[in-house]
C-alpha cells in the first residue's frame, strides 16, 4: 500500500462550519526573544479560511535541532508529511485526519483467487505492506486486492477460509500477512 497525497485534517472551521482543512505545506515560525513557536498552516477545503495547527509552543532556540529549524524554515515538504503521522501533534492539537482517498494498492503481480484452483496449491499466502502508517481495515484492502465485495471477504472469514495474526475487521497501520485456503 502506497501513500498518495496528504490526508486531510478533520477540525471544525470557526467561518464556515465545515470540518475538513487541507496542509497548506508552509510554516510560521515566531521567535520571541530565546523561544520559538512554530505552526503548520491549515487551510479550509470549503471557505479557505487559514489556521494553525501548533507545533512547537514556547521551546528554547538551543532545543530545536538545525535540521528541524532549517526544514521549518523551508517549508518542507517531508517534515509537513512527517507532522501529519506524529501522534503528539495530532494529540496536542485535539485533530485526527481523515486518509480517504490518499492510498492506492501496489500489487506486484495477480492476487487473484483463482490461483487456489491450480492442482497441489493448498493455500495462498499474502503480504501486505505499508509505505506509510495509513489506517485502513485489513477487509477492505483485501477486498480491493483480491478483486472481491466485502461482503465477500467476511465471508471468507466466518468460514475459516481466510486466517491471519491480526483481527481482520479493526484498522491496521502497519505490515500484516493473511493466508487464504481453498
Amino acid at each position: 500500500m502506497v501513500p498518495t497525497d496528504l490526508p486531510t485534517i478533520v477540525r471544525r472551521c470557526h467561518v464556515c462550519g465545515a470540518n475538513r482543512f487541507r496542509a497548506s505545506g508552509k510554516f510560521r515560525v515566531n521567535a520571541h526573544h530565546k523561544v520559538l513557536d512554530a505552526w503548520l498552516l491549515l487551510l479550509c477545503t470549503r471557505c479557505g479560511d487559514t489556521v494553525k495547527l501548533t507545533v512547537l509552543e514556547r521551546v528554547g532556540v538551543r532545543a530545536v535541532r538545525p535540521q528541524m529549524l532549517a526544514a521549518l524554515h523551508g517549508n518542507s515538504p517531508a517534515l509537513v508529511s512527517d507532522l501529519l503521522q506524529d501522534p503528539r501533534v495530532l494529540g496536542r492539537n485535539g485533530v485526527a485526519l481523515d486518509w480517504r482517498g490518499c492510498w492506492r494498492l501496489d500489487t506486484s503481480g495477480s492476487v487473484g483467487l483463482e490461483q487456489l484452483e491450480v492442482p497441489g496449491v493448498d493455500a495462498l499466502e499474502v503480504s501486505v505492506r505499508f509505505g506509510a502508517p495509513v489506517p485502513v481495515r485489513p477487509v477492505s484492502l483485501i477486498a480491493e486486492g483480491c478483486g472481491l465485495s466485502r461482503g465477500e471477504v467476511k465471508r471468507l472469514v466466518v468460514d475459516g477460509k481466510l486466517v491471519s495474526g491480526i483481527r481482520l475487521g479493526g484498522l491496521v497501520r502497519a505490515d500484516f500477512a493473511f493466508t487464504v485456503k481453498p
